[in-house]
């Protein structure tokens, strides 16, 4: 079965490059506050949350290959934010820890990104937020579900 771009797949089309330029922010290479990346950030704040975290535990929050994990943890370690130690389970396993600079970086960036998201929603209006919100809900999942059965997407959903 082949399909061919109409009038709905150039709307989408035209979303999709609209998301992606308005959420450039959060790509993986891009700093955004703190010298800290949106997806280093995921890391540092699922930790904060659990207190620690073991590596494994960040693929499928990430949405990466576990290289990537790898790359996205490094620097935070190097930069001292997170400390590696074996886990207690499994010697050859490594959790992950938010060190003092850690935290006050975690907070530094929550902070940032709460006053990033105040403002989006400023500019939503008010009496429609609550159905655009939930819109925007399904349509992430209706872009999980078709990306599994999709070659050209399965490796980044």
């Amino acid at each position: 079965m082949q399909t061919r771009m109409n009038n709905q797949n150039t709307e989408l089309m035209e979303i999709f490059v609209g998301m992606s330029q308005v959420t450039r922010c959060c790509r993986q290479d891009v700093a955004f506050c703190e010298g800290v990346t949106f997806h280093q950030f995921m890391i540092l704040d699922a930790i904060a949350i659990k207190k620690e975290m073991q590596i494994s535990e960040l693929h499928k929050l990430l949405a990466v290959e576990k290289s990537t994990t790898t790359r996205l943890v490094n620097p935070l370690i190097q930069k001292g934010l997170l400390k590696r130690e074996k886990a207690q389970h499994d010697s050859r396993a490594a959790t992950l820890i938010l060190t003092a600079d850690g935290k006050k970086i975690h907070q530094k960036v929550s902070l940032c990104l709460a006053g990033f998201f105040q403002k989006v929603t400023q500019n939503i209006p008010q009496d429609k937020k609550p159905q655009i919100l939930e819109a925007i809900r399904i349509f992430i999942g209706a872009i999980k579900n078709s990306a599994a059965d999709y070659s050209c997407c399965k490796s980044r959903v």
